[in-house]
């Protein structure tokens, strides 16, 4: 009985489309080697054996991380597409498309979500959270490194779940593809805050639809970069000046702290 289950299931299997279970097995084992080996907390365990004799040890572990997941959840999956699936990496929303759908989408999303953002920053607490590095609340250089590294972990991120999984699934799934994408995305938002987490649904809804309308990741990674640079840059001026308040003198008052 067990030797026909095994023929049964393996006969299944054989029938599968092996792309589509490519991607699938692709995706989880980059996701775990990035939990694993690419991590703030693998740097500090096993990497980091001088701790103390840096002056912001944070700012290289965050750098480890976001550094280390464009390597393995960008060029890793570009090399899967180039040598293993001999596809174009255009295919797969590396490429312009349609971009003036793609500016109109990105300049409303990113307007309506600065103005939340302005009025869900206004708490002591909210401030106190982004950015997750606390040293770039007093060091404008350590904030720009910050950010700049967190350009290539957003890059990764984006291409990772938008790119290489939704174009890679969508042959078979179609549609279904922008849903398929979120589960994963919104998983890895467990621990952060409910309404980031929450949010996270109808975001990775919202960024799935248009990196298949626009046939472009750009405007996704445009959106999301610019949703994140704002909570941190709003957050750090919050700070800075000590200012939770939502009205024009609050935006003044913010605005010196660059100048």
């Amino acid at each position: 009985m067990i030797k026909e289950e095994i023929k049964s299931i393996y006969k299944i299997f054989k029938d599968l489309d092996k792309k589509t279970v490519a991607i699938f097995i692709i995706v989880a084992v980059l996701q775990t080697v990035s939990w694993y080996f690419t991590s703030r907390r693998f740097f500090r365990e096993y990497l980091f054996l001088n701790f103390e004799d840096y002056s912001d040890p944070y700012l290289i572990e965050f750098m480890y991380w976001f550094i280390g997941d464009f390597f393995t959840l960008f060029i890793l999956s570009v090399l899967v597409i180039k040598f293993g699936f001999r596809e174009r990496l255009s295919d797969y929303g590396l490429k312009i498309g349609d971009y003036k759908t793609g500016l109109t989408f990105s300049l409303v999303f990113l307007f309506v979500m600065v103005i939340l953002i302005w009025f869900v920053s206004a708490t002591p607490d909210f401030a106190n959270m982004y950015p997750h590095l606390q040293s770039t609340k007093i060091n404008w250089k350590t904030l720009l490194i910050y950010e700049s590294g967190m350009f290539f972990y957003m890059f990764a991120w984006e291409f990772i779940w938008r790119g290489f999984m939704l174009f890679g699934l969508e042959k078979k799934f179609g549609w279904y593809s922008v849903f398929i994408q979120m589960i994963p995305f919104v998983i890895l938002h467990n621990g952060k805050p409910f309404l980031e987490t929450f949010g996270a649904i109808f975001g990775g809804i919202a960024l799935g639809i248009i990196a298949l309308r626009t046939r472009s990741i750009y405007y996704c990674i445009l959106i999301h970069l610019g949703v994140m640079y704002s909570i941190d840059l709003i957050s750090v001026l919050r700070s800075r000046s000590n200012d939770f308040g939502i009205g024009i003198e609050s935006i003044i008052n913010l605005l010196k702290q660059i100048l």
